[in-house]
């Protein structure tokens, strides 16, 4: 059977589409002149569309000699997605409709029991943003969920995932989807990041790009050539396994990492508790440095030299033309001045490294990336996106304020 014409229908969709989304309101005879699609062809396609709720008529043409004609444009809220990253400290989402706006957005602690109650919390927030965004539950298309570690496809489970107890022993993917009542994509959160930020953020466009997640966790998300790198079992920048800082030959590194030990939220306490006697929360440890404190002083300069070292040993691999620092630890500015000061004292060549731009949300702004370029592709021509395919940079995301001090 010759795919040929249905391969060009879909083609021809797609291109209706994304020329209202980015040009509405917009009359039938202009699309034709920025898709070069027929009359008829176009006209059929916006008749569907309509059917579909997915477009309406905004007005008419005006100023032109002749008669008017119908303009038309996307309905933003027709279609609508969940995006959600599970830290291992804190869970945050948002709704985004389908123009790439950010309607609704939920923080709160991440559940300490893990699992099934994670799922629960995760369908609660979904249910919160849906009623705060005020849009219709068959608009809910779609969840795009960031987790701390690597996500199985086979089992929908989630491996070298410590912080988050028992999502690796149950299938995440599906029960999600069961109680949020859409298709679920699970990603890395770091993957996630890095599309996040190549897409709008500070490493926009940037082909050859690394997002280092540096909080209760570590990891790294890697772009090259503006795709994802993924690696064997989707495992590619798992950073916390890097061999240095604590004994990676200790059975506590094969759990957690023996960089992850040494620079995560853990580490850096229990090296400042070493020190002094006393167990603060981090943000208190980085507050001590700057007012003098010898022992937190201590402690932030080993860990801006352990941060160091790993964005050394990553740029020595990837080459990458930037690295961008995220995480509640990452995004310290005092942190990253000193790695920044270090890095030329033990690697040749140049590397950008600078902070994220969209901070705690880099992962929610990927979410919202990865999604759209599925709704788009699935609802517009009837196709599955290629993973690593973002939608058009000219859809920019409309991020409830940034992070960056």
């Amino acid at each position: 059977m010759d795919a040929g014409p249905e391969i060009s229908r879909r083609m021809s969709k797609s291109a209706v589409a994304q020329t209202v989304l980015h040009n509405g309101p917009i009359s039938r005879s202009a699309i034709a002149r920025h898709t070069g699609l027929s009359q008829p062809t176009i006209g059929e396609i916006v008749r569907e569309f309509e059917g579909r709720g997915w477009i309406r008529e905004a007005g008419r043409t005006s100023g032109h000699i002749g008669r008017s004609a119908a303009t038309y444009e996307i309905i933003p809220n027709s279609a609508c997605l969940f995006a959600a990253d599970i830290g291992g400290t804190r869970a945050r989402a948002v709704v985004v409709n389908i123009v790439g706006q950010f309607l609704a957005e939920i923080d709160e602690k991440t559940d300490k029991r893990g699992g099934n109650h994670v799922i629960e919390q995760m369908a609660r927030m979904c249910g919160k943003a849906k009623e705060i965004a005020g849009i219709a539950s068959g608009s809910m298309r779609l969840a795009v969920i960031g987790v701390p570690g690597v996500p199985d496809e086979d089992t929908g489970g989630v491996s070298l995932s410590p912080n988050i107890p028992g999502i690796d022993m149950i299938d995440l993917k599906s029960a999600m989807s069961e109680k949020i009542g859409t298709g679920v994509i699970l990603e890395n959160d770091v993957n996630l990041a890095v599309q996040g930020e190549h897409w709008t953020g500070k490493g926009k466009g940037i082909g050859e790009l690394v997002f280092i997640n540096l909080g209760t966790g570590v990891g790294s998300g890697i772009m090259i050539g503006g795709k994802l790198v993924r690696g064997n079992d989707s495992a590619a920048g798992e950073l916390a396994y890097l061999p240095m800082g604590a004994d990676p030959f200790e059975i506590e590194s094969l759990r957690a990492g023996a960089f992850e030990r040494r620079v995560g939220t853990c580490g850096i306490r229990q090296r400042f508790l070493a020190l002094s006697g006393r167990d603060l929360e981090v943000p208190e440890i980085f507050d001590r440095a700057l007012a003098g404190d010898a022992n937190a002083k201590t402690v932030i300069d080993e860990t801006a030299l352990y941060l160091t070292r790993a964005v050394a040993a990553v740029s020595a691999v990837v080459a990458p033309k930037m690295v961008i620092l995220g995480g509640s630890i990452g995004l310290r500015r005092e942190l990253a001045e000193k790695v920044r000061s270090l890095f030329p004292k033990c690697f040749p060549n140049p590397v950008a490294i600078e902070r994220s731009a969209l901070g705690a949300r880099a992962a929610l702004a990927g979410g919202a990336a990865v999604g759209l370029t599925h709704l788009h592709a699935t609802l517009f021509s009837g196709r599955l996106p290629a993973s690593e395919v973002l939608p058009p940079a000219c859809i920019e995301v409309s991020l409830l304020g940034s992070e960056e001090k």
